[in-house]
């Protein structure tokens, strides 16, 4: 890591030249054009190059630099901010960005309850009330003038600068559908891209569902190079859709993409080739995206037909924390890192990548892969094989048999799955196996919650407020028991503060005890059962200028260039 921040420190910008094309093979598709509300890094992925906040995190220091503010200003006691506002802003279609559409983006569209803005949970201030119970409010946005919007905090918030890189809307484009009722419609997947209006550095030119988004370089953007010439350089970006992680491959091999994010069972094959091929592989220590089983421990039903989402006795298996802590040690995770991962990965035990510096809780419970334990767990829950089939039953007799989904396309949660799956009957445990479309899986963790067990990611963040929508219980993206309106347990209440205190904490070593402890109880109760780290290993040909690795990313795509050949 000293080095990546030796590398970093020392890095200038380069004047580079206009023109050229990055391609870039992904499995990973857009599931909507409308940023605001997605859940998903596919279409957050791509939207990020039209969308912009008014800050943003250097990619060489992780520290919070100007973008859309020019400028801001705080009070003593931390509540009030005032920002100044770049007054050379166009939106893609030639309108003037100004304060009106920071105003517009936090009163009408995250702090609209008819709106299910993914961003709302991190702008969601909670503290006791004088009774000492938990409540809630937004911040106070205020239009002072056409360039200077003013937030009022109802409590401090340390990473307040960091959150407001979230990405600002155009009222002149959104507001009537705001005013309608149709914004959750507007700009679906079946929207012309052309028509996303952003003032970000690309615009995205065409959308082949399947095949390709491509995007253009916006020649009105407003950042220039330090010689005074116009950002970005790049003419395009290219996404080419693939089928799987294997074509991915293939397209780099065959040089038909430029980047590629090196699985480590690739790496001793990709090495060899560097000079030849001419590309470097980059390695950047563990990552911040996660692999983990969750199990749906959801009491609820569906609205419309009133069937539970669960059976009730998978709904008592998976919220038995002896249960899901046997699992954790039936997974062998060293196993997955030498077959999958071909030595290049990390247990993970803590629910905070140690990719996150001091954040990270090193000291948490740890699972070691011991499949007598496991057994020993369960034999003491009463859950025996009664029958002699090999397998168990719970001590009402139920056969403990459930299934497993993972999204399709993805061959290293896949093969993940596969190992667990082969662990789990290790242990007497019978669980079938499937791959689903992504786009499915999304809906069933966030919208039908008729799923009884999935292995997925989250991207993960040197920030760990940002992982509140996972961690509170009211949000929606607590999987494994969404949208609870009183915590249903004494560990996801004590998380629930922590995450609350922790980001109300300007006191920076005393905000990592927050999240120590909250890493802490995530791992005894498990309600997500970590797996590996991979080596952050990304292979990117020799033909791009203002490049270099370090621990948040490899460049910033509006200086990258393509160099004379």
């Amino acid at each position: 890591m000293s080095q990546l921040q030796a590398g970093a420190a020392a890095f200038e910008y380069g004047i580079g030249r206009h023109g050229g094309t990055l391609t870039v093979a992904t499995i990973a598709e857009p599931l909507t054009f409308n940023l605001a509300i997605a859940n998903d890094a596919s279409s957050s992925g791509v939207l990020s190059y039209l969308f912009e906040g008014l800050t943003e995190i250097s990619w060489l220091t992780n520290e919070v630099e100007p973008l859309l503010a020019e400028s801001w200003e705080a009070s003593d006691d931390g509540l009030s901010w005032t920002f100044r506002l770049r007054e050379d802003v166009r939106w893609h279609d030639g309108t003037p960005f100004t304060a009106h559409d920071v105003e517009f983006t936090f009163n009408q569209i995250i702090y609209n309850d008819d709106i299910p803005a993914s961003a709302r949970p991190t702008f969601t201030f909670r503290f006791l009330d004088e009774e000492g119970a938990w409540t809630q409010a937004p911040m106070t946005v205020e239009l002072i003038d056409t360039y200077t919007v003013r937030f009022v905090l109802p409590v401090p918030f340390a990473p307040f600068l960091r959150a407001m890189g979230m990405a600002i809307y155009p009222s002149h484009i959104l507001e009537p559908a705001v005013r309608d009722g149709t914004f959750v419609e507007t700009w679906d997947i079946e929207t012309d891209p052309r028509e996303i209006i952003g003032t970000g550095p690309f615009t995205i030119d065409l959308y082949e569902p399947g095949t390709q988004v491509v995007l253009t370089r916006n020649p009105d953007y407003w950042l220039t190079d330090d010689a005074g010439e116009s950002l970005p350089y790049l003419d395009s970006i290219v996404q080419v859709i693939v089928p799987d992680l294997e074509a991915e491959l293939e397209s780099f091999l065959t040089g038909e993409s430029d980047v590629y994010g090196v699985p480590g069972r690739e790496f001793s094959t990709l090495q060899p080739l560097e000079f030849e091929d001419n590309f470097t592989i980059h390695r950047r220590g563990p990552g911040f995206g996660t692999t983990f089983l969750v199990f749906n421990m959801n009491p609820g039903s569906d609205p419309e037909t009133g069937e539970p989402f669960l059976p009730p006795e998978k709904l008592r298996w998976f919220r038995t924390t002896a249960f899901r802590q046997a699992v954790s040690h039936a997974i062998d995770r060293d196993r997955i890192i030498d077959e999958v991962y071909h030595g290049l990965g990390y247990p993970q035990w803590s629910s905070i990548s140690p990719a996150a510096g001091n954040f990270h809780n090193p000291e948490v419970r740890r699972y070691p892969h011991d499949t007598g334990e496991a057994n020993r767990i369960l034999d003491e829950l009463g859950w025996v094989d009664q029958d002699g089939d090999g397998f168990r039953e719970d001590s009402d007799g139920n056969p403990i048999t459930f299934t497993i989904a993972t999204n399709d396309g993805n061959t290293v949660r896949s093969e993940v799955l596969v190992r667990i799956h082969e662990n789990l009957q290790a242990i007497g445990i019978r669980a079938e196996y499937e791959l689903r479309d992504f786009g499915d899986l999304v809906g069933q963790l966030t919208a039908t919650f008729d799923w009884e067990a999935i292995v997925i990611g989250l991207t993960g963040g040197p920030e760990p407020h940002n992982g509140i929508g996972v961690w509170h219980s009211s949000e929606l993206l607590h999987m494994w028991h969404p949208n609870q309106s009183v915590p249903s347990t004494e560990w996801e209440a004590e998380i629930d503060r922590l995450y609350i205190e922790g980001s109300q904490e300007l006191d920076r070593e005393l905000r990592y005890e927050y999240y120590h402890r909250a890493q802490a109880l995530a791992a005894e109760n498990a309600p997500l059962i970590y797996t590996v780290l991979g080596e952050r290993l990304t292979a990117v040909r020799n033909l791009f200028g203002n490049t270099t690795p370090t621990l948040y990313g490899l460049w910033d795509i509006r200086y990258l260039y393509l160099l004379d050949q």
